[in-house]
């Protein structure tokens, strides 16, 4: 076997996935792959595959000046990950903030990073409204998902979308697997009169084995159901497939023709590389992985090339990736070239409310368009067409207890409301140890 050499690219904090002790992390280079190699005193070695193919990792950065947030909600005390709030340490502002407004489910899923289904009670209205008056303390009126658990299982959740759209918050989307969605048009309505900006549709494939494996049931049928019953309301959807090796990775070029063949109701499409914290089956390998540039390499072989690798640029620093593309009338997919990531260094709530916005214009519904003559291609038509014909990929790798890095913790802008009311980077908030056991999320 050929041994590859290996060398150290840089060093970073992470921490122990047994006892969660804050310990140094190196990155290290072998071949096209990128490696945590990290040691505790008590429990020894861990290394944890962090990339693997081009792009090379050196290549995929989008370099920020910190910002802090404009109110913070704790004082620095035992460090980063164990002061969130946010602190003042924080290098980004937030630029989507998920409220779980229930912990109940009609799932039971084996990969869930909430560990839902396990908890019963749930936030009052009152504690909701004050949820929201500290996101808008903290930073503004930014984007609100709406998660849980499986949010529509609440009745109430019309008044907790009108809520949040009376205090300012303009963009505010739904979080869910669409069981009631397909089956409740009357409450569908509800949503959409409420103010209910789009639906993050949890979509794992394509094929109703791979929700079998996942989710332990059939559901494609009642996955596209919904899809149908959001377009007639008019409201937009992303689908969010959790991709798993050896499950469903096979099935993302299929994901991507699914949400073609159903756009503009479907606006992109946001994949999502397995993790492993909450509810996980095992202590992952390798082979468990699936890597950013895998993603994107998979992406375009799997479309035959219709997305190019070259059009899917880093976002948020090694953290994600995204491309914005227009639909045009003979299928193919038009990229819209972004150059501002060459410019520079930019100032982290900067990068934040470009993000707030280009996700609330992305993936809002479109309005059903009437095609007029050339003639009549005013201003206002142009770009009206541009919104409808917009369609995204993209795709967040959340870390885990063996991948954590502090340094991209600080860098995080998406932030859970916890049930205190502060606000906790997603990574931070879902982090367990290799035992199940979290940091924030309250134990069960």
């Amino acid at each position: 076997m050929e041994v590859i050499d290996e060398s150290l690219f840089s060093t970073t904090e992470s921490l122990c996935p047994e006892c969660l002790k804050r310990i140094l992390a190196q990155r290290v280079v072998q071949g096209d792959q990128v490696y945590m190699v990290k040691c505790c005193p008590e429990h020894g070695e861990y290394r944890t595959l962090l990339w693997r193919g081009s792009p090379q990792w050196d290549s995929w950065v989008r370099p920020t000046i910190p910002t802090p947030p404009k109110e913070c909600f704790t004082r620095v005390d035992k460090g980063c990950p164990f002061d969130c709030g946010l602190c003042e340490d924080h290098y980004k502002t937030t630029c989507t903030a998920l409220i779980e407004v229930t912990q109940r489910c009609n799932l039971n899923c084996r990969f869930c990073f909430a560990n839902a289904g396990t908890e019963l009670d749930e936030p009052s209205l009152d504690v909701i409204n004050g949820w929201y008056k500290n996101v808008l303390a903290a930073s503004g009126p930014v984007n609100i998902q709406l998660s849980g658990g499986e949010p529509t299982l609440r009745n109430d959740l019309p008044e907790i979308l009108e809520m949040g759209r009376a205090l300012g918050f303009n963009f505010i989307q739904l979080n869910t697997n669409g069981l009631r969605l397909a089956e409740d048009p009357i409450y569908l309505s509800r949503l959409k009169d409420a103010g209910l900006s789009s639906v993050f549709l949890q979509f794992d494939g394509t094929e109703d084995q791979i929700y079998q494996s996942i989710r332990g049931r059939r559901l494609l049928d009642i996955k596209t159901k919904a899809i149908e019953c959001c377009g007639k309301h008019e409201i937009g959807v992303v689908l969010v497939p959790t991709l798993i090796p050896g499950i469903n990775t096979h099935n993302i070029g299929g994901i991507i023709k699914f949400a073609l063949e159903n756009h503009p109701v479907v606006r992109g499409v946001h994949f999502q590389p397995v993790s492993y914290f909450g509810r996980i089956p095992q202590e992952p390998t390798d082979q468990d992985r699936i890597t950013l540039p895998e993603v994107i390499q998979a992406i375009e072989e799997q479309t035959d090339g219709l997305i190019k690798a070259a059009n899917l640029k880093p976002h948020n620093g090694r953290c994600s990736f995204s491309g914005n593309f227009t639909r045009q009338f003979d299928g193919n997919l038009k990229p819209i070239v972004n150059s501002s990531c060459c410019t520079g260094p930019e100032r982290a709530d900067e990068l934040a409310r470009k993000t707030r916005t280009f996700v609330a214009r992305q993936w809002s519904g479109a309005d059903r368009l009437t095609i007029q003559s050339p003639c009549a291609n005013s201003w206002d038509n142009l770009i009206q067409q541009l919104k409808t014909f917009a369609f995204s990929i993209s795709g967040m790798a959340f870390q885990d207890v063996w991948n954590v890095d502090i340094e991209r913790l600080k860098n995080c802008c998406i932030h859970v409301v916890s049930s205190e009311g502060k606000l906790i980077p997603f990574c931070a908030y879902n982090l367990t140890d290799k035992f199940g056991h979290s940091i924030y999320r309250r134990e069960r």
